[in-house]
C-alpha cells in the first residue's frame, strides 16, 4: 500500500479532515486525531486503536501491525507497515480508529 492509498482511505471516513501534527500528516474527526502518516518515517502510518483492537490486529497480521514503542503503544497506538498492508486490512484498522474518535451521535 502506498501513502496515497492510506490517505485516500482515511479521508473516505465521514467527517475526516487532514491536518499536520508534529510535521506529519494526520487525519481527524471532530478535531480528534485517529491516524497519522509518515511516522516514524514515510514507510509507516499509525492508527489510534483501543488496546484490545490493537491486540486483535497484531495477532491477525503481525507483519503489518505492531504497537508503537512505549506508553503510546500500550494505550493502543499501532504502527502500520505500509509495504505489507493491503486495502482490506488497512481499511479495517482505519475504520476502527475512526470509530473510536468519531463524535457520538445523539
Amino acid at each position: 500500500m502506498s501513502p496515497a492509498d492510506f490517505r485516500r482511505i482515511a479521508l473516505e471516513m465521514p467527517g475526516a479532515t487532514e491536518a499536520t501534527h508534529m510535521q506529519h500528516a494526520d487525519f481527524r474527526v471532530g478535531g480528534r486525531i485517529f491516524a497519522t502518516l509518515g511516522y516514524p518515517d514515510e514507510r509507516f502510518a499509525v492508527v489510534l486503536l483501543t488496546p484490545d483492537d490493537q491486540a486483535a490486529f497484531v495477532a491477525a497480521a503481525p507483519n503489518v501491525f505492531s504497537p508503537v514503542a512505549g506508553g503510546w503503544g500500550r494505550r493502543g497506538s499501532t504502527q502500520v507497515t505500509l509495504a505489507c498492508a493491503d486495502t482490506r486490512n488497512a481499511r479495517k484498522a482505519i475504520t476502527a480508529a475512526w470509530q473510536r474518535r468519531a463524535p457520538k451521535l445523539r
